[in-house]
């Protein structure tokens, strides 16, 4: 029998680096709908909806017919955050969907879905080839390495691992990969992780899914090869919106 998944998107509207992120205009459409569509595009899931703690949030939702809930409690993270719609909504598996992770492609999703309800994996996610020297080195994005079992041994914002002999420190294809903003748990792993302290790792690299290891608890990592975006900060938005318009013009957007 297939498990149900269900894709939450925590938005928050607070962010240090760049407040309002979910509202900011893309193409005459709010981040968090581009975000939306993608995920509602994704064949193999059941139900998409929006967690957020902000009423101007709630109402651009709810004006593009989106589903969205309110979350007015103080949760730590988006894990959390995914954790407290679990407690009321159904559902076998549940994705954590970054707000500002923005898919280029709907069958990125289907990468991270199809693997793990084919496995016995507890929780997993996604990663891409690092191809830019800048971004192995940008501490906004993160990092992973794994075992031969595609099993994550450690996550960080720092260039792992090291090529000790390159001078240079520049990005190796296949070695270097990026970690993408979004997770694939079983209920009954989400209700454990989130039950957990914030762990001394977490806390360092301010990475939730580093609890996760911490706590023994083994994170599956894929490859995908389809592209996204991230927007951290005012300064992401110029290339996001020429990647955007590539897209809507059928341009490469890889």
């Amino acid at each position: 029998m297939t498990r149900s998944v269900t894709i939450v998107i925590p938005a928050r509207y607070g962010s240090s680096r760049f407040p309002g992120k979910p509202l900011l205009e893309l193409l005459g459409k709010p981040m968090i709908q581009h975000v939306y569509e993608q995920a509602k595009a994704c064949r193999v899931v059941n139900d998409v909806l929006v967690a957020t703690d902000d009423e101007r949030i709630k109402a651009a939702v709810e004006r593009f017919g989106g589903r969205v809930v309110m979350m007015t409690e103080p949760y730590r993270t988006g894990t959390d955050r995914v954790a407290g719609v679990a407690q009321t909504h159904a559902s076998d598996c549940f994705v954590d969907l970054q707000g500002d992770e923005i898919l280029l492609h709907s069958d990125l999703i289907t990468d991270l879905v199809e693997p793990f309800l084919a496995s016995d994996a507890a929780m997993g996610t996604l990663k891409r080839r690092i191809d830019s020297d800048q971004d192995l080195h940008n501490p906004g994005v993160v990092k992973v390495t794994t075992d031969r079992e595609g099993y994550a041994l450690y996550f960080s914002r720092a260039p792992i691992p090291v090529v000790r002999d390159d001078p240079r420190r520049a990005a190796v294809p296949g070695l270097h990969f990026i970690h993408l903003g979004l997770y694939i748990y079983t209920r009954e792993t989400l209700m454990r992780l989130t039950a957990f302290p914030t762990g001394v790792l977490e806390e360092a690299e301010k990475l939730e899914q580093l609890r996760a290891l911490e706590q023994g608890i083994r994170i599956r990592v894929w490859e995908t090869a389809h592209p996204s975006l991230r927007i951290d900060s005012p300064e992401d938005v110029p290339s996001a919106l020429e990647r955007l318009r590539n897209r809507e013009t059928g341009r490469c957007i890889a």
